[in-house]
């Protein structure tokens, strides 16, 4: 009865929102984009997280896509949709809304601009794992919210039955080797870039950015590591790692969104305050397009059995 309901282990891709002209969720290239994740074999899709603008995404826009996401995943690849914000009772209330929706689990950024301290996260996390009945991936990510979730402190809320993971994302290896070590907790590398170094320290798998341009690369890369091919999953990680830098060259989404219009996949263009890149940005990445990602992209469509 108060047994964890842990996640499958593996990658799960943190899914950009594509816009229309007209700047509405542009449904098709959405539909289009989850089911390349699922043809890849990832683990899972991250729908209304950092990655897909959801901090900008109207009420029924969010809906959309996890009610969307759940009906194409459905029995393929679990649905951890975000559901935090700076505010615990509309976390609780997004929350209720996604487990109704239908997903598999909730990914909970850690509150931004309020920076509470860390009693104040294991009360805000404590009350909205008690207010659902959902496994609950906790999201730390101190550049974009002034905010740092301690192991010491997911330590604590570990003794919560529905908070199973944590998505690390702070750049800190020591930090994140002790939360591997010191938590009970799956850990999962928010950080493509520290990729290979996380699952060295014994990570889960990744919530990747990445993945929306090369998941199949981004699976076979966790794969080899976890079967003990060290050598392919080097490897591996070092091709992945121009892609990485390039997906980060600016705020993220604004570079992916690009290179994934530069792939026919979506419009590039972000919702305001975001921007689409700045020109010197731009042509950066037409020319690592060009000349390396589009070959990649083509050769990364390996649909699965």
């Amino acid at each position: 009865m108060n047994e964890k309901k842990w996640l499958r282990e593996g990658v799960y891709t943190a899914l950009v929102t594509p816009f229309s002209s007209d700047g509405t969720v542009d449904r098709k290239a959405w539909q289009r984009l989850v089911e390349r994740q699922l043809a890849a074999g990832v683990a899972g899709v991250v729908p209304a997280g950092c990655t897909g603008e959801a901090a900008a995404l109207t009420f029924d826009e969010r809906e959309y896509l996890v009610r969307s996401a759940v009906e194409i995943c459905r029995g393929r690849c679990l649905v951890v949709a975000g559901s935090g914000s700076n505010n615990t009772e509309q976390t609780i209330e997004l929350t209720r809304n996604v487990q109704a929706w239908g997903v598999d689990a909730a990914m909970l950024i850690t509150p931004y601009y309020n920076k509470p301290q860390q009693h104040g996260l294991v009360a805000h996390f404590r009350k909205v794992a008690r207010a659902v009945d959902l496994p609950l991936m906790l999201y730390n990510v101190p550049g974009r919210t002034a905010c740092n979730l301690l192991p010491e402190t997911a330590a604590i809320l570990a003794a919560e039955r529905g908070i199973v993971a944590v998505k690390e994302a702070s750049g800190n290896l020591d930090q994140i080797e002790r939360a591997i070590a010191q938590t009970g907790l799956q850990v999962f590398s928010g950080d493509d870039g520290l990729n290979f170094q996380i699952f060295g320290l014994g990570a889960s798998g990744t919530v990747s950015v990445v993945s929306n341009l090369l998941p199949g690369s981004v699976v076979r890369f966790w794969e080899a590591w976890r079967s003990g091919d060290i050598a392919t999953a080097w490897k591996l990680s070092r091709l992945l790692d121009p892609t990485a830098r390039a997906c980060f060259i600016e705020t993220s989404p604004a570079p992916v969104k690009e290179l994934l219009a530069l792939a026919n996949l979506c419009r590039r263009e972000p919702r305001l305050p975001l921007m689409p890149v700045t020109e010197d940005s731009l042509k950066h990445l037409v020319q690592f397009y060009e000349s390396t990602l589009g070959d990649f992209m083509a050769r990364d469509r390996e649909v699965r059995g």
